[in-house]
């Protein structure tokens, strides 16, 4: 039979927030464990990095411009011909999504034969004044009418607590029982899937965790485990706006403000407890794939949508270019052993989303269809020799005033916002914080146009007019969605 695919997807998880990275305060043993049994990507990025248009990388293949989604927007129907999910089950498979999708209309399959969903709090279908009845978060969340029909549970609500969806400055300990949790509830309802599959076809299972996206609202147990830690310092540039970030918002879902320590710093400990929970949790999932007897013919990816800047340069939430925002997490492991990925590896080229869908059709023998952009990373999963690969990535995001493009390899990185015409370029290998821009310095000036040029190629002919006469153009008004997309 051919291999089993358990894709597990979480939401809003940073890059860096892996221990065997190094990183100073949070601990993902199970994930460390998955990683050493695997391939872990340094340089994994998020083209798109907010919720919407990054799973449409994950779910077709595409870059932004194929499928169209260049900034958040909803209400914009999923009609892609070809998905992860539809073209495994034309290859046979049995397959399955648990957890978030954010997809529209909201209960869209996308190529699944059943979705037991949870997408969190939306705040389009929240309203009670929806003509269309079917997409209110009553009728279409799996999670909540699940956890409505539990003992003593039947008035939940998402709010109750009083965090917003969005609201990365604050926190509060998860209020009721452990098992209740979404990323437990998660784990749950795939651990039942294993039980209730079809036993003649391999399976294709997504675990797609709303956490650690806010609310941030840890179990107190994980809480509890980084409180009295001392939390690492957020990186601030040089070239931030201090002015603004003092005079930012004292609102919880603000995006850009200079917190108090204190409340940054509890903001931390209870996003790096998220992180701890789930990696918990997808140990419990990974041992439970091992007492159905199917582990060892099964293969695993695990990545995020995008990351969470935290407060880095007085940042929070997503969408922007730096680091925090835009680089995520990567895993792929083979328990099949008929890959031949090189176990335990750590690779440095620069991959995209998009790379998801090619490297699990090419795992399991399935046909890759002419739509998809990415590319297979088996071949550096399996440090093939002389293996033709991508010179950087090219990510953006309409982000109002601060709508912005970046082109980045993981050793540089050059940024242009849209709007006003700043340029920012890294050099990531020296300085992985972003604390100095170097576009002003003349040594780098080579450099700088080397890169601008990249950008050059990628926006000629994009319908915003982004290039005129072979130079950017400042103050083009930026678009969610590209007119084909609209038009399909």
């Amino acid at each position: 039979m051919k291999p089993n695919v358990l894709f597990i997807t979480v939401d809003q998880m940073r890059g860096d927030c892996l221990s065997i990275l190094g990183h100073p305060t949070v601990q993902t043993p199970n994930l460390d464990k998955l990683a050493e049994d695997g391939v872990l990507f340094r340089n994994a990025y998020s083209a798109t990095p907010t919720c919407i248009p990054a799973r449409a990388a994950l779910l077709t293949g595409m870059d932004q411009r194929s499928h169209g989604r260049v900034g958040y927007e909803e209400h914009i129907p999923w009609t892609y011909e070809h998905t992860l999910p539809g073209e495994l089950a034309k290859a046979g498979y049995h397959t399955q999504c648990i957890g978030k999708m954010h997809v529209y209309p909201t209960r869209s399959l996308c190529g699944y034969h059943n979705v037991v969903l949870h997408d969190g709090y939306m705040h389009y279908n929240r309203y009670n004044d929806r003509t269309m009845r079917a997409e209110h978060f009553n009728e279409c969340d799996d999670y909540l009418n699940w956890i409505r029909n539990t003992d003593g549970e039947s008035t939940y609500d998402l709010m109750d607590n009083g965090l917003d969806c969005n609201a990365s400055t604050v926190a509060l300990p998860w209020h009721l029982e452990e098992r209740l949790h979404p990323t437990n509830w998660a784990v749950t309802q795939s651990i039942d899937f294993l039980r209730r599959r079809d036993p003649s076809k391999p399976f294709y299972l997504c675990t797609s965790f709303v956490r650690p996206h806010p609310p941030f609202d840890p179990p107190q147990a994980y809480f509890d485990m980084y409180l009295n830690e001392d939390m690492p310092d957020s990186p601030v540039g040089d070239w931030v706006d201090l002015h603004m970030a003092e005079n930012g918002s004292g609102d919880p879902t603000t995006r850009l403000s200079k917190l108090s320590k204190k409340r940054l710093d509890r903001a931390k400990a209870a996003y790096f407890a998220l992180i701890t929970h789930l990696d918990f949790q997808i140990g419990r999932l990974l041992n439970a794939l091992n007492e159905y007897g199917v582990l060892h013919n099964t293969v695993v990816v695990f990545t995020s949508d995008h990351g969470e800047l935290l407060g880095d340069h007085h940042f929070f939430r997503k969408s922007l270019a730096y680091e925090g925002s835009a680089k995520v997490p990567l895993i792929v492991a083979d328990y099949t052993g008929g890959l031949g990925l090189s176990r335990g590896a750590k690779e440095d080229k620069v991959v995209e989303l998009r790379d998801i869908m090619p490297t699990l059709l090419d795992a399991v023998g399935a046909i890759i269809p002419e739509s998809v952009d990415g590319e297979s990373l088996l071949p550096l999963c399996r440090n093939e020799p002389n293996v033709t690969w991508r010179e950087y990535v090219h990510g953006e995001h309409a982000y109002g005033t601060l709508s912005h493009h970046y082109v980045t390899n993981g050793l540089m990185k050059y940024i242009w916002y849209s709007q006003s015409g700043e340029e920012q370029l890294f050099d990531l290998a020296s300085d992985p914080s972003e604390l100095h821009n170097k576009v002003d310095e003349p040594a780098s000036l080579a450099t700088l146009q080397l890169w601008r040029e990249r950008l050059i190629r990628e926006l000629t002919d994009r319908e915003e007019g982004y290039v005129q006469d072979g130079k950017l153009v400042i103050g083009q008004q930026p678009q969610t969605v590209l007119s084909h997309l609209i038009k399909a």
